[in-house]
């Protein structure tokens, strides 16, 4: 419901304002912390995806900027889960470490889809989503302790943020 909605009234309280701007705080965090994360995980990855080219700093840096958007989705809807109780922070912050890299590869893929669709056809797009798919899993489960420490890192930065 916006101010476009016939039902929409202004908020005289000013909550409203304060928990956009704490979902705004909350994914930008999760942005620069995951999107961060990635880029390292992307870089040290020993086997480069087949269906992409070799040049690997470019290729990182596509791939975080493909997952960057999912990542800070994420975080900015988990902000206000994470603003409640400890118990709520907490869940959050697991909720986080499931779903960033589930978010992170499933957007690279569909990102990873549509370039290698243009550049090459649907067979070449569908080869590169699959590459993605086994080598985000891979990476995912190789720095699992680093997004444990990032999540609850993330919910305590997201928390201090708002106090």
């Amino acid at each position: 419901m916006g101010p476009w909605d016939p039902n929409w009234r202004p908020d005289p309280t000013g909550q409203r304002l304060i928990a956009i701007r704490a979902s705004r705080r909350g994914a930008i965090t999760s942005a620069v912390l995951f999107g961060g994360l990635e880029f390292v995980s992307v870089m040290a990855a020993p086997p480069p995806i087949a269906a992409v080219p070799r040049d690997e700093l470019l290729v990182a840096l596509v791939i975080t900027l493909f997952s960057i958007p999912a990542l800070a989705l994420l975080g900015a809807a988990l902000t206000s889960a994470a603003l409640g109780s400890r118990a709520s922070a907490a869940s959050a912050g697991l909720a986080i470490g499931v779903g960033v890299p589930v978010a992170a590869v499933a957007s690279v893929m569909i990102g990873g889809f549509i370039v290698g669709g243009i550049a090459g056809g649907f067979e070449r797009g569908a080869d590169v989503a699959g590459d993605v798919l086994t080598t985000g899993v891979t990476a995912a489960v190789r720095i699992s302790p680093l997004i444990a420490i990032a999540a609850t890192g993330w919910a305590i930065v997201v928390r201090r943020l708002d106090g």
